[in-house]
């Protein structure tokens, strides 16, 4: 596993490559995970139960955890790594990770098998975009498969990522066979609904997000202080952190609502559960999602969930545990006065509702799905470096040729380390985490 986003970091990209990690050495597979250090606790190597080896590079970072493109010195690290652990492939997440871009240019030198999983959508007007798009896009062309977290982010990968090759009967262009749909998942035990049940009198409305434009935190300004208005009984409960912190702080002033919106800043992944079973009512603004594995929590533990209807959120819950809302003001109120209304009802079981998220998605049936696609890259037949070459010249005109370059000089570099540092002459791991003795110590 490659990302620049793992623990200590917090966050579903870091969550997902924790747990997928922790269900494939249950089932046998030996793991280990790549990422950049954290000084000055967590640098060189480090082990997390149950038995996941962590390699922290030391890389600095630029931005949100993610460290500067570098190509070319990331390769003896790569190089050494990978054959000293012996692995057979690399998985590589998140777009913006530029070690998990960089590692699938450099797994094929050493023969080793290729999975990106994307976790996130991305537009295409701005000039952020464009780059990072045109960046994943070099990455994916010799990639061996792609996993994406839902059927938006899916269309949305193969957009940007160009992921078509011509059809075999006409010229016209098809969708490459190796994109696959594997779902988030969670802990259901972890997210047990409360224990007694919440009082109907006083219906709380619970929002948990990064405090962010993308999160649609303009559209919780603008509703909060309506909901309040037109629900006596209605109060919010907000945590999280980010830029438009100060926005809430503002309309709650504005408002005199220091009573009835609730402020907690940062909320810690091991509180979430405690922080969620105090209300009814789960709000998600988002004005864009892959998944979000919020509301799956939010849902499991026994909230009824209102969501604005963009990206993949639809796929996550049946239409009888969610209430959908356009990306505007006046329809998400539309949405929340139903919720409060069903709520005021009882006709929302939070224990019927954290069985059926439980039956719907467990890490076992995602790491068993995983599986099926790391069997299929394996059995598949394995490109040539002229193969590589020619697909990289499919990016354009002008990123075409520079992306080959930077093939072929990567080619050449590892030339240069096999000659200065023979793999023969390297410190193999030999002996590896016996699970069994663990078992017995416990």
């Amino acid at each position: 596993m490659i990302s620049d986003f793992f623990h200590p970091n917090v966050g579903g990209v870091e969550n997902h490559i924790f747990m997928l990690s922790a269900n494939l050495i249950r089932r046998g597979h030996k793991v280990i995970v790549i990422t950049h250090s954290h000084p000055p606790d967590r640098v060189g190597v480090r082990w997390l139960l149950p038995g996941l080896k962590v390699y922290y590079i030391p890389f600095p970072t630029i931005a949100s955890s993610a460290t500067l493109p570098n190509y070319f010195t990331f390769l003896p690290y790569f190089r050494v790594i990978i054959a000293r652990e012996h692995i057979h492939l690399i998985h590589a997440h998140a777009s913006l990770s530029s070690l998990g871009q960089e590692a699938i240019l450099h797994a094929h030198h050493l023969g080793v098998r290729t999975v990106f999983t994307d976790h996130s959508l991305f537009g295409f007007e701005d000039a952020a975009s464009i780059l990072t798009n045109k960046l994943l896009a070099a990455a994916l062309k010799n990639v061996d498969a792609v996993i994406c977290v839902s059927h938006t982010g899916r269309e949305n990968t193969v957009l940007r990522g160009q992921l078509f090759e011509k059809s075999e009967d006409s010229s016209a262009l098809v969708v490459r066979p190796n994109v696959y749909v594997i779902p988030n998942a969670l802990v259901a035990e972890q997210f047990t609904p409360a224990t007694e049940p919440v009082s109907s009198e006083t219906i709380y409305i619970v929002v948990l997000s990064r405090l962010a434009y993308r999160k649609g935190i303009d559209l919780l300004v603008a509703t909060a202080p309506r909901i309040c208005s037109a629900f006596p009984n209605v109060n919010f409960i907000v945590g999280g952190d980010g830029p438009k912190l100060n926005d809430l702080l503002q309309v709650r002033e504005r408002h005199l609502l220091q009573d009835r919106i609730e402020l907690l800043g940062p909320v810690r992944h091991r509180d979430v559960r405690d922080v969620l079973v105090r209300g009814s009512i789960f709000l998600n603004t988002s004005l864009t999602e892959s998944f979000g594995i919020a509301i799956l929590e939010a849902a499991c533990a026994g909230l009824y969930v209102v969501s604005t209807r963009v990206g993949g959120v639809p796929e996550i819950l049946p239409h009888d545990m969610i209430s959908f809302a356009k990306p505007e003001e006046d329809d998400l109120i539309r949405a929340l006065s139903e919720a409060v209304a069903i709520v005021s009802k009882g006709q929302h079981d939070p224990i019927e509702a954290h069985q059926r998220v439980k039956n719907f998605y467990n890490w076992g049936e995602v790491a068993e799905r995983t599986e099926i696609v790391y069997d299929a890259v394996v059995k598949s037949e394995q490109k040539d470096l002229w193969a590589r070459m020619q697909r990289t010249m499919e990016l354009g005109p002008f990123a075409g040729p520079i992306y080959t370059i930077i093939l072929v000089v990567d080619c050449l570099f590892f030339l240069f380390l096999e000659w200065l540092m023979p793999q023969h002459d390297l410190d193999f791991v030999h002996m590896h985490w016996e699970h069994n003795n663990f078992r017995q110590v416990q």
